[in-house]
Formats: C-alpha cells, sequence, structure tokens
C-alpha cells in the first residue's frame, strides 16, 4: 500500500487550469489597461496580494497607481469579480481524483497563495471545496508559498506527518520547498496522463485505483 496519507493540492494550474484568455479580455476591457500595463501591475503586486499585505481593497488601487492611473469602486468590484473567473476554468481530472481520494478515505487539502476576495469568490463558487479535509489560503496566515512555515500549517492541518503528504504544485521553487520539509512532492504540467505516469513511476499507483471502502495504509 502507498505511505501517502493525505494529499495537498495547489489551486492555481492544479485544480484550476491557466487563466482564462477571454476573461483577460475583459479584464482589459475593465480596467482601461494595455496589455502590457495590466500584465505587468497584476503581477507586480500579486505577491503581496496572496501574502495579504494587501487586500482586494488595496491591491486594484496599486494596479492602477502603477500604470498613471485610478480605478472608480465600480471597477474595482467588477475586476475583483472577474479576477475569480479568470481562475474559474477547472481541471476537470484533477477535481475528480480529488474526490475518489476523499471517496476512499485520504485526507485531502488545499494550499493556495491566494487572497482574499480570490478565496471567498472561489469558495462561494464552487461547493466541492467544502469536502477538502483542510484548506490554507496563504493571505489569512500572512504568509506564502515557498516560506516553509506555510507548509507545517498545512501539515498540521491535516494531522498528518509531512513525509506521509503528497504536495502538488506547477511552481518548481514550491515544489523544492515542501521536499524540503520532508513532503513528497510532483509538480504539475496541466498534462494529467503524464501525471498519473509520474504517479506509477513512484509506486504509487494505489493512489489511482482507489474504491469507496478503501481506507489509507
Amino acid at each position: 500500500m502507498s505511505s501517502i496519507k493525505a494529499v495537498l493540492f495547489d489551486f492555481g494550474k492544479v485544480l484550476s487550469l491557466s487563466a482564462d484568455p477571454a476573461v483577460w479580455q475583459q479584464m482589459l476591457a475593465l480596467s482601461g489597461l494595455s496589455e502590457a500595463d495590466l500584465q505587468r501591475e497584476y503581477w507586480a503586486h500579486r505577491h503581496d496580494y496572496d501574502r495579504g499585505t494587501l487586500n482586494s481593497q488595496t491591491y486594484w488601487p496599486a494596479v492602477a497607481a502603477g500604470s498613471r492611473t485610478t480605478f472608480t469602486p465600480e471597477q474595482i468590484t467588477a475586476l475583483i469579480a472577474a479576477d475569480v473567473n479568470l481562475w474559474s476554468r477547472l481541471n476537470l481530472p484533477m477535481v475528480e481524483w480529488a474526490r475518489n481520494l476523499q471517496r476512499a478515505g485520504i485526507r485531502t487539502g488545499i494550499l493556495s497563495n491566494i487572497g482574499d476576495a480570490m478565496a471567498e469568490g472561489l469558495i462561494a463558487k464552487f461547493d466541492w471545496i467544502s469536502a477538502f479535509d483542510h484548506c490554507v489560503w496563504s493571505y489569512s496566515l500572512k504568509l506564502a508559498k515557498p516560506e516553509t512555515t506555510i507548509y507545517r500549517c498545512a501539515a498540521e492541518g491535516l494531522a498528518t506527518d509531512p513525509s506521509q503528504i503528497l504536495f502538488i504544485d506547477d511552481k518548481i521553487e514550491n515544489i523544492e520547498a515542501a521536499e524540503s520539509i520532508g513532503m513528497q512532492a510532483i509538480q504539475y504540467h496541466l498534462d494529467h496522463p503524464a501525471f498519473e505516469q509520474e504517479l506509477r513511476r513512484r509506486n504509487l499507483d494505489s493512489l489511482l485505483n482507489l474504491s469507496p471502502a478503501s481506507t489509507p495504509a
């Protein structure tokens, strides 16, 4: 049997797909910014938003200020809603696998770098998130991956030794940080067959062939 007792998922580009290009175009129209300006400022302040240094009501003004403009309250409200939609295309094979793990009694968690309004919007939109045993939203801890403390918080929340947790994330620096505290980790590239192949290569086949009656080893 697998030594894995819990699986910990990133949200963006793991449980969800990459940013929706159609919604990005909507955000360009809402903001009135150029592609270059929105790309630059959206990401320039994103880590502070995810870490809770900024919240939704200070992040978007910072985006505007970096482009030498301002947003109205109505623009900010619309941009917050669009931002949730930007990351709402689900990676259905991974979401279904998470459900299979849950049905089999394996603990599941989410560890996501995410801002306050983003987390609230996704939780309101997807009721299946409530099935996860523990979710760590970075803004609420004033921490963010790859800070190792946030991984320890996730392990404590899952009541599982890090060595028995499989962590899945799209960024190598986050994978390396998880491994540094003893977690097993796989970098995900939005290629689910390749991910399943990697599980088999690591002799974790039991995580792919689960029945509702199964229990972790």
